[in-house]
């Protein structure tokens, strides 16, 4: 028989337990969101990840910091965000090539992007730039190509390391071209257009962040980017397509969540991130950092990644690019 005392004793026992799952949920909400970024810090992805983390704080009122998690070429990252709970405190910004070219150059690669990540929106986009230093006789890709034939012994270019897209995009170019290239990597792009603005490497491909203030200054020369249009960072630059070779090619910027985390949280996440960059506040700050801002739905970026996995294999493949492990 139930009693008056026992209800009491019960409506009591009822109350407490709501009253510590209450708080329990207020201490989960507290807890700060990560967005893992998995380089270094300091450059402009970092730079990137620090303003969206600023406009994720703001929507969703709670704490949220950058985790640089490095290593492997951005692989420990990635692998960190597999295997994170799928409850929506963790997220990852990464560049294009962990996610969408890796699984062709790796074969162990520890994660598969398409079953492990949750796509959440594609932020921004950027273009690769062919640059030649400015004592070289050429001022277009077809000047150039000409004086690489002409000078087959010193048909060298340097980007920022083997593996990278810059390297695999330059193999397109050399198909494109009928041209044989040399490659020779550098461990980040530094080093490479010192040697380019130096004299000692005819030619030097990379993104246009890297190129675009020595071209400026006139310390290097332009002659192409790898859009379907012109950067508007470098308008007076015609494309790789304007100058006759059908090749085209970007880098781009996605944050993606673990594989499971509930649909309703990723859209929350998305509509975000998409109405921020559409606000001239941070579309100018992106343009400090030479990123072109784009904002995607969860679904978009999907299709953007396998759409671009299945564009990058055959460049790889060309490459020959055997990774040490």
């Amino acid at each position: 028989m139930i009693t008056r005392r026992s209800m009491m004793a019960y409506t009591a026992a009822a109350a407490a337990t709501v009253s510590v799952s209450g708080r329990a949920m207020a201490q989960i909400a507290a807890q700060p969101m990560r967005i893992v970024f998995p380089f270094t810090a300091g450059g402009s992805g970092d730079a990137l990840a620090r303003l969206l983390a600023d406009q994720l704080r703001i929507g969703l009122d709670q704490p949220v910091i950058v985790d640089n998690r490095t290593g492997a070429a951005g692989r420990i990252g990635v692998q960190a965000v597999k295997t994170a709970a799928p409850d929506g405190k963790t997220l990852l910004l990464t560049p294009i090539a962990p996610v969408a070219v890796y699984q062709h150059v790796y074969s162990n690669l520890g994660y598969d992007p398409i079953k492990d990540l949750a796509p959440v929106s594609q932020v921004s986009t950027m273009d690769f730039a062919l640059a030649v230093g400015t004592a070289l006789p050429v001022k277009s890709v077809k000047e150039l190509v000409a004086w690489c034939k002409a000078n087959p012994a010193q048909a060298n270019y340097g980007t920022p390391g083997a593996g990278t897209l810059p390297h695999f995009f330059m193999v397109l170019v050399g198909q494109a071209a009928g041209i044989e290239l040399q490659h020779v990597g550098y461990k980040g792009s530094a080093g490479a257009i010192t040697d380019l603005a130096g004299g000692q490497l005819p030619m030097v491909l990379s993104t246009t962040p890297d190129l675009m203030s020595l071209h400026k200054a006139g310390k290097i020369r332009v002659i192409a980017t790898s859009g379907t249009a012109r950067s508007p960072f470098l308008p007076d630059v015609p494309t790789f397509i304007e100058s006759g070779y059908k090749i085209q090619g970007d880098t781009w910027y996605g944050m993606f969540a673990p594989a499971g985390t509930p649909a309703e949280m990723i859209k929350r996440f998305s509509d975000i991130l998409v109405a921020a960059l559409k606000t001239p506040e941070l579309r100018d700050k992106l343009a400090n950092l030479g990123l072109q801002p784009t904002g995607t739905s969860a679904e978009e970026l999907r299709v953007i990644l396998q759409r671009d996995s299945a564009a990058w294999a055959p460049a790889v493949a060309a490459s020959g690019f055997k990774p040490e492990n």
